[in-house]
């Protein structure tokens, strides 16, 4: 029984291909049947493909653009430090307090935009909700002042019920004799 196996060159490395022949030489007797593997090559390219030639001829100048930028930036970074440290030695006195000086304002001023903000958002939120409130305040009074004046007028009719029992009993009357 043969067997083929298509597998594209591009996916194996070039030491696995040329060691692949050997291996299957060599360990042939340990499989149960005889295999033959055929490699497919698509146009029998040998090497990149020419795409990946003009991606790397444009790439590489770019990148090496790059990279020399990069490493004088880092040389111009280097020298400035150097050149910057002795004056950071001897203008310490002045420039800490100062550093500390400009943190504590912008400090300040941050968190007095942050406390103004919060004011804002709670009075406006506060705003909000008394005009919520007072939307439906008339209807609200109205209903109250008829309840009031319904009650007013039973407690009034009950008084006056009792005062006309009251006075239509007998009651118990002093005499004075003189």
């Amino acid at each position: 029984m043969q067997t083929t196996c298509q597998l594209p060159r591009q996916h194996l490395s070039p030491l696995f291909l040329s060691a692949f022949p050997l291996y299957l030489a060599h360990h042939s007797t340990a499989l149960p049947h005889k295999t033959h593997f055929t490699m497919v090559e698509q146009g029998e390219q040998k090497g990149p493909s020419a795409s990946k030639i003009l991606a790397v001829v444009a790439v590489l100048p770019v990148g090496g653009t790059l990279l020399l930028l990069s490493g004088l930036t880092f040389v111009g970074s280097l020298i400035g430090l150097a050149v910057a440290t002795p004056l950071f030695i001897i203008f310490s006195p002045v420039l800490v307090p100062a550093s500390i000086g400009i943190g504590l304002a912008v400090t300040g001023i941050l968190s007095s935009g942050a406390f103004g903000m919060t004011a804002l958002s709670s009075l406006s939120w506060f705003l909000n909700y008394i005009r919520q409130v007072t939307a439906g305040l008339p209807e609200y009074l109205q209903n109250l002042s008829d309840k009031l004046g319904q009650k007013t007028k039973e407690i009034g009719l009950e008084m006056q019920s009792q005062a006309h029992e009251d006075w239509a009993k007998p009651s118990k009357r002093i005499q004075i004799g003189l």
